[in-house]
């Protein structure tokens, strides 16, 4: 099937009919979402659902989220929704919130990994909801980056990444969070995050009226069982694969160390010292810098900071820096979903 990108400046109505005509026919479509963009495929039809695998590169015991249309779709993916499942989906859906919870028949193995959970979220961008509803099925997106790699928060980081790999790149413009939803299973004694998002555990215990685990590194789980489990979870919680919870991951091809502010100048005298050439990105106020070092600022709020990272990393990437040095953020909750992918995009290349 031939790649084409459809332009923003088109009728939205023929964009839509388009994407839907793709899945329809098998094809792979890039997917415009608040979080990130995904490679989005049926998520009823195997052998499109492979396609996305090999595209990105993905171990096939990796799952993926299925896109749906809203909380009234639940039903139709996993049997029985609980009621915190529908309170959840009713309160933050569409948006950036994925739910881990059993699944139904119709959901291939390919989508699952071989588990008996599906991962589901309504995602909060009109083009995507809309192809959706046209569509009337769910799509099965992963990031639409190669495996490992930092994710796509434009549709050109997309046409870079993956090229004409992707028969379709619905262009909707910049990501508005930036970062990957959150995820919560629903499917043990007691509800668990398994991955920090936007959404975080405050908002959810609202809704919940229980407090969620704390999320731990996987470092060493790899791609099997426990990989992204919380502190003290069960056996039900540690026994999920979730997306995105390897301990490396969202990684730049150079090296990333995390670098507290007041030590940044040691760091990069040193490196420049050994005859490397760094590159840094900074928060909230540009440090003093020699003017040959490739150099991106973020804002010193979460959100902010969070919408900008994966575009930031990408454009000092571009630069072929022999390390990048991150200045450390703060250690606040709100920080906590931004300090996750930090942590996993740094591990095993600092010194």
């Amino acid at each position: 099937m031939p790649n084409a990108s459809v332009s923003p400046t088109k009728n939205d109505d023929l964009r839509v009919a388009h994407a839907v005509d793709v899945l329809r026919g098998g094809g792979v479509v890039a997917i415009p979402t608040e979080t990130v963009y995904g490679l989005g495929a049926d998520a009823e039809n195997p052998a499109a659902v492979r396609r996305i695998f090999a595209i990105k590169g993905r171990p096939a015991n990796h799952p993926l989220i299925v896109h749906i249309a809203g909380a009234d779709r639940l039903g139709d993916w996993s049997p029985q929704p609980s009621a915190a499942a529908l309170a959840l989906a009713e309160r933050f859906w569409p948006g950036p919130l994925t739910l881990v919870l059993r699944r139904a028949d119709r959901v291939p193995d390919e989508v699952t990994g071989g588990q008996e959970t599906v991962a589901l979220r309504a995602p909060d961008h009109p083009l995507t909801l809309a192809l959706l509803e046209r569509f009337g099925g769910g799509i099965a997106a992963p990031s639409a980056n190669r495996f490992g790699r930092i994710s796509p928060t434009t549709a050109q980081h997309v046409r870079d990444d993956l090229g004409a790999a992707v028969d379709l790149v619905l262009d909707g413009g910049p990501c508005r969070i930036g970062l990957e939803s959150t995820i919560v299973a629903l499917v043990g004694p007691r509800p668990r995050l398994l991955r920090p998002g936007a959404i975080g555990p405050e908002a959810l215990n609202e809704v919940l009226g229980e407090v969620i685990g704390e999320v731990i590194s996987d470092a060493g789980a790899g791609a099997g069982a426990g990989a992204g489990a919380p502190a003290h979870a069960g056996a039900a919680d540690a026994a999920i694969r979730t997306p995105g919870a390897l301990a490396a991951h969202y990684a730049p091809r150079a090296p990333l160390d995390l670098v507290p502010a007041e030590a940044l100048p040691t760091r990069l005298s040193r490196l420049l010292d050994h005859g490397e050439r760094p590159a840094c990105l900074g928060l909230g106020e540009r440090p003093s810098l020699p003017a040959e070092i490739p150099f991106a600022l973020l804002p010193a709020d979460a959100a902010g900071y969070g919408a900008g990272l994966y575009a930031a990393l990408r454009a000092l990437d571009a630069a072929r820096p022999d390390r990048i040095l991150l200045v450390k953020p703060p250690a606040d909750p709100d920080w906590l979903a931004v300090n996750d992918r930090l942590r996993r995009a740094a591990h095993g290349s600092g010194r």
